[in-house]
């Protein structure tokens, strides 16, 4: 039986990360006077975030076997008319799900820092900054109206922009904290049209009481068009996860954001802040289910981003950008199961995806760490013997990632690949042919990287550039010696309670999640026209037996040639990638060049728009509003003014005369007008 779960208890996961934060950033820093040191700063500030996740993990432990549910709302900000704006919270699986992922990433990510951003001048600011983040991505999560949705939506964009440019005397963090928060401004517009549509034709912010009119809604067509209205909205909606969750063509944003420390990378870019916008469309389900056109919409965009997005990957020297690039392939291969209908699908590739991209990222931290802050995975090489820990637990995510059975990604990915093959839409034939090219493409630049950094020649000693990589606000702790060396257990402690999920997670997970009743109330599917998900049922026998299937299925073949072909270029024929890139300099010359999106925003987006706000400048303001309406007004009154006044000349017969010549005008008009 179903019971209620405590508003007070709820209240104290977003506000115990939020109370650390404040004291951090209040007590702890130039503003407060710093009053507190470094200990007490992350002390206070892990203190929150462990309370939040104690509580998380408690809530869902209720809300998965006791089947404990909240929706209520805590605080009315305002009424304007019949619209209610207010605060509260909706928890259910969906919601106890995210909130244990938000919590224990960001509690691996605080504890890792205590190690990463030992020797930074900014360290209490970073504390504040991270248990902020937490708290927004929390309101995000927990939000049971569009009104708090988009509160925390804005809030982690915030954060983000605080956190890229957190070393604000380096230019290209500058260039790069600005180019996320103008990028995500663009996503924004589409998301906030797509709440105002609801609200306008919904009348409600409410989750509950907006699905109850979905029917209403999609009978509607937008005014003065014949598009269905919820196709409208949905695809508004879309556009704002396609600035958060950084698909295509918004996806700029997100390589270049490794500019900031690593830890940021792990809980943001990683783990949280870009999967904000999958965990929208799947709490929107009941709206998404209506409009076949925003689905084939989403798994089209979900599709390049998987398969063109990996390409990119394999060129990448910088080993944070080689898992930057990656993020960016599994949020396509995430996008593209909420296109199929797969929401659920989606969201355990989401959970699995956490912890596995986290402890890539806080692996690739520590062999920067390990190195000396050289990020350059043509100068590393032979890491594997000075650093076991980081070696085993880079592997273990590695092995996630490429979709190894038994390994957490195996589940989620092989689940996503069979989705899409079982959906009828238009769009899932081309999808299809991308997840599973991006298969191959994921292995291949993966162990790319794994070889480069931990097997083969020791090359690190050979970079040019060894004490100049992107965290060079770190100083190295070896001048002498360029042996690496391996991370602190402040580092080493997060790396391994996060490969255990790497490993496991999915295999323990995999059937309350997918075939289970954990998401039942959260999540909607018309089954009669997008039956995905119950022929993934019905194909379902455990998670041994799928993991024992999918050595014999074509993704496992995939990725194991995509290994093998790094193996042998990278370790055994190291002269085959340079012949190939002379070969295919062309397509290189294009993959080095982002496919000229970088150039297509600055040179012909960004230019026009200061072009059209130019014309409208000079055009518009200054000629038509200024020159015409403003001036124009005044000197046209001047005008008749002038006119007007000679008439007025205080002789008395001059106004005598003008009285009988109306007289006579009026006569004669009435005369005429009787004939």
């Amino acid at each position: 039986m179903s019971q209620t779960l405590n508003a007070y208890t709820l209240l104290a996961v977003p506000l115990a990360p939020l109370v650390g934060s404040a004291l951090a950033g209040i007590l702890g820093t130039q503003f407060g006077g710093n009053w507190i040191g470094r200990r007490l700063t992350h002390s206070l500030t892990i203190l929150g975030v462990l309370i939040a996740f104690i509580l998380s993990a408690t809530t869902l432990k209720s809300v998965a076997i006791d089947g404990a549910r909240f929706n209520e709302t805590l605080y009315t900000w305002m009424i304007v008319g019949d619209l209610k704006m207010e605060i509260g919270f909706l928890v259910d699986g969906l919601t106890a799900m995210m909130m244990c992922v938000v919590t224990f990433v960001s509690l691996m990510v605080h504890i890792y820092t205590i190690g990463y951003m030992d020797e930074d001048e900014g360290y209490n600011r970073f504390f504040a900054y991270i248990s902020l983040f937490t708290f927004s991505m929390l309101m995000l999560v927990m939000s049971n109206n569009m009104l708090q949705l988009f509160f925390g939506w804005e809030a982690v964009g915030l954060v983000s922009y605080l956190l890229i440019g957190f070393w604000y005397n380096k230019p290209t963090a500058i260039f790069a904290n600005m180019k996320a928060f103008l990028v995500n401004r663009v996503g924004d517009f589409g998301f906030i049209l797509g709440i105002g549509l609801i609200a306008a034709y919904a009348g409600t912010l409410n989750y509950s009481e907006a699905f109850a009119k979905a029917d209403e809604l999609a009978a509607l067509t937008l005014p003065g068009t014949s598009w269905m209205l919820v196709t409208v909205i949905c695809i508004c909606l879309f556009i704002g996860a396609m600035g958060k969750s950084a698909q295509f063509p918004l996806h700029v944003w997100l390589p270049d954001s490794m500019e900031g420390p690593t830890p940021i990378s792990a809980l943001i870019h990683a783990a949280t802040m870009v999967t904000a916008g999958i965990f929208m469309v799947a709490r929107m389900s009941p709206l998404f289910e209506l409009s076949d056109t925003a689905l084939n919409f989403i798994m089209i965009i979900g599709s390049i981003t998987a398969l063109f997005m990996g390409f990119l990957g394999i060129i990448q020297n910088d080993i944070k950008r080689v898992v930057a690039y990656s993020t960016l392939s599994q949020l396509g291969y995430m996008t593209v199961a909420l296109g199929a209908s797969a929401y659920s699908v989606a969201v355990f590739h989401l959970m699995t995806h956490a912890f596995f991209k986290a402890l890539l990222f806080l692996a690739a931290g520590s062999v920067i760490m390990g190195l000396h802050h050289n990020q350059d995975i043509r100068y590393m090489g032979g890491v594997r013997k000075y650093m076991p820990i980081t070696w085993i637990t880079a592997l273990l995510g590695s092995l996630a990632l490429i979709g190894t059975p038994f390994f957490s990604g195996f589940y989620s990915k092989d689940s996503i690949i069979e989705a899409v093959h079982e959906s009828h839409l238009a769009a899932a034939g081309f999808a299809n042919f991308a997840v599973l090219a991006g298969v191959f493409v994921t292995a291949f630049y993966s162990f790319r990287m794994y070889f480069l950094v931990f097997h083969g020649k020791e090359r690190y000693d050979q970079n040019p550039d060894a004490h100049h990589g992107h965290d060079d606000h770190h100083d190295d702790h070896d001048h002498d010696s360029h042996k690496p060396h391996e991370s602190p257990w402040v580092v080493t402690v997060p790396l391994i309670l996060l490969a255990i999920p790497s490993v496991v997670i999915g295999f323990m997970t995999i059937n309350p999640m997918l075939y289970g009743e954990l998401f039942k109330d959260a999540i909607f599917i018309d089954a009669e026209k997008h039956h995905a998900m119950k022929e993934l049922a019905a194909a379902f026998h455990g998670p041994v037996a799928m993991a024992l299937h999918g050595v014999s299925t074509a993704p496992f073949w995939l990725a194991l040639a995509g290994v093998v072909v790094a193996w042998y270029m990278y370790l055994i024929n190291p002269a085959v990638p340079a012949a190939i890139g002379r070969a295919l300099r062309p397509l290189v010359v294009i993959l080095e060049n982002k496919y000229y999106m970088d150039w297509i925003n600055e040179n012909i987006l960004a230019r026009g728009a200061r072009a059209l706000g130019t014309g409208l400048w000079k055009v518009g303001d200054r000629t038509l509003i200024d020159g015409l309406v403003v001036n124009g007004s005044w000197k046209l009154v001047g005008m008749v003014s002038n006119l007007v006044r000679k008439l007025q000349t205080g002789y008395l017969y001059h106004y005598a005369l003008v009285m009988i010549l109306g007289i006579f005008l009026l006569m004669t008009y009435f005369v005429w007008l009787n004939k």
